[in-house]
């Protein structure tokens, strides 16, 4: 929280800034702002903004200023989920800031470039900041570095999308509002069972990637609880692999009538090529990485008919929260349209603000403090918060939301509701 003294000199630092001409390296993140996503970091309060910190809308003197740091990567290979969780947040922070309510938010989000030690020199730099919360990681490798930093230091931390167990283990500050690995892998299991889609199954996962490993790992343990035979188990190390030809093959060739792909869009979207062009067809069937594969640039969409994915939040609902939503996600974005993890930003802050009305968070707050009353607020059984990815969202003392899961499958190009 910003003390009295802090304001008084971060106001003539401001000013100074602007006599000087600022020409900081980090974009803003306003609405009407730099939406270029190449940039190196936001800083936002929702309202106008002109370089500086500012609460944005009218403040009254009770006013509690809450300073919320994002974490993700907002270039390199995994940008597309770091700069949809860092506009999804903006997206609440912007509502938030133009309510009638005492608590404003100022939000600056940090870009780690999906990488642990650029993730731990982010978290840094918000501290610099003199951060409340922090909101992040994007993914769960970097996530697991700053966790065990955040831990220490004793900062309550939400990630909108780092879903392995490990990022919460022996953590009593970390929470998650993903689903976590080991929750899809079971969920698929039995979602595929339930539903008959299929007997034999063959999976196609990245074994140097904790997520996807985490959730083949918990559907490989479910799958004989459901009848299932898994058929054909193959593995890569780089999402950048272009050549799946050996794993596709062999799903063909031990006749796997479905193929569980529990990876990231970018090499799925190869797998699915590969798949057609050797005139192998079965059903496919993601996790909640594959949800961006349609907005993926030079993407040909027909690959993607009647594949199916596990996702909270459907980008092509027509209630009236969700329409808002990405309209002003859009606005922010330049026209980008938003994904569940978009989704899962938004959903992140508005968690942080009702916990921290819960509360009662003030000014008078050490980070310490903010930490411990937050935990108190999501681990109360009264607490739970209606969102974009879920309605009556709760938590467990070990971090775990729940919340249901949502399975789609693409019909001419769009996400239909299973």
């Amino acid at each position: 929280m910003k003390k009295f003294l802090a304001l008084f000199m971060a106001a003539a630092m401001v000013l100074a800034m602007v006599a000087c001409g600022n020409g900081g390296n980090n974009a803003n993140s306003g609405t009407g702002g730099n939406n270029d996503q190449s940039n190196t970091g936001g800083d936002s309060t929702g309202g106008d903004s002109t370089g500086g910190d500012s609460t944005g809308g009218d403040s009254t003197g009770g006013a509690v200023t809450l300073k919320i740091g994002g974490i993700g990567p907002l270039t390199g290979d995994a940008a597309i989920y770091g700069n949809a969780t860092y506009w999804g947040a903006q997206v609440a922070v912007d509502e938030i800031n133009a309510m009638q309510s005492d608590i404003k938010i100022e939000y600056k989000f940090e870009d780690d470039e999906h990488d642990g030690e650029k993730a731990i020199n982010a978290y840094r730099s918000l501290q610099d900041w003199e951060v409340d919360v922090i909101y992040g990681c994007t993914t769960s490798a970097p996530c697991l570095a700053v966790a065990g930093e955040t831990f220490a230091d004793r900062y309550f931390q939400l990630t909108p999308s780092a879903s392995s167990t490990d990022v919460t283990a022996g953590r009593d500050n970390v929470f998650q509002i993903c689903f976590t690995d080991p929750n899809q892998g079971v969920t698929a299991a039995k979602y595929i069972a339930e539903n008959k889609m299929a007997t034999k199954i063959a999976v196609i996962y990245n074994n140097a990637d904790a997520y996807s490993t985490g959730i083949y790992e918990a559907f490989a343990a479910e799958a004989p609880n459901q009848g299932l035979e898994v058929v054909s188990v193959s593995t890569f190390a780089d999402d950048k692999n272009p050549d799946f030809s050996v794993q596709v093959r062999d799903a063909q060739s031990s006749g796997a009538e479905l193929v569980f792909l529990p990876i990231y869009y970018t090499p799925a979207s190869n797998i699915l090529k590969q798949a057609k062009d050797i005139g192998y067809a079965p059903k496919f069937f993601g996790a909640d990485g594959m949800d961006g594969i349609l907005t993926m640039a030079g993407f040909d969409l027909s690959l993607a008919e009647g594949l199916m994915l596990m996702t909270p939040f459907n980008a092509y609902a027509t209630d009236e929260r969700t329409v808002t939503f990405i309209d002003s996600y859009k606005k922010l974005s330049g026209g980008v349209e938003p994904n569940q993890f978009a989704a899962d930003g938004y959903d992140c802050i508005y968690a942080i603000y009702e916990a921290a009305k819960k509360a009662g968070i003030n000014d008078g707050m050490s980070h310490e403090d903010i930490c411990a009353a937050l935990i108190s607020a999501f681990t109360d059984s009264s607490f739970s918060v209606d969102g974009l990815t879920g309605s009556g969202m709760t938590w467990t003392a070990t971090g775990e939301v729940s919340k249901e899961p949502v399975a789609v499958v693409i019909e001419n190009g769009i996400y239909v509701n299973m």
